[in-house]
């Protein structure tokens, strides 16, 4: 990826797709960190980015919209600085992911904490499609 497009989070990236979404849910594989569920598929369709991601905070766990809208915009903007962690990997792998990231905390927590736990999940996320891979080779 060249660093011109790195800190860019595009309309491109963002999962929009409902179809895509429903499969994500149905078949695809989740785990969980410290403060945010983690659904993702690998995507057999062409994507036009290495990544597509959806960032979710439910209304169940943060009633207020002025508090989910903060959090998701600090989501955002973690994983738009620290997305390259997910796409080196993915480049030099060769494939491409659909995944969605659901905030689990009942509270708001600082920025500071957000980003530490979205590379955090990038790492993990990494490591789940890796072992995951690993195994379909090992299948066939």
């Amino acid at each position: 990826m060249n660093n011109r497009g790195r800190y860019r989070f595009r309309k491109s990236e963002r999962l929009c797709s409902r179809k895509l979404i429903d499969e994500i849910f149905e078949k695809g594989n989740i785990f969980y960190t410290s403060v945010f569920r983690v659904a993702w598929i690998r995507s057999m369709t062409g994507l036009p980015q290495p990544a597509q991601v959806v960032l979710s905070v439910p209304k169940k766990t943060i009633r207020s919209a002025v508090a989910r809208n903060l959090i998701r915009r600090r989501m955002k903007e973690a994983y738009r600085k620290n997305k390259y962690i997910l796409y080196d990997f993915l480049s030099a792998a060769d494939m491409k992911l659909a995944f969605i990231l659901i905030y689990r905390k009942p509270s708001i927590i600082s920025y500071r904490e957000i980003e530490e736990s979205v590379i955090e999940t990038l790492v993990a996320l990494c490591d789940h499609v890796k072992q995951k891979n690993a195994n379909l080779v090992k299948k066939e």
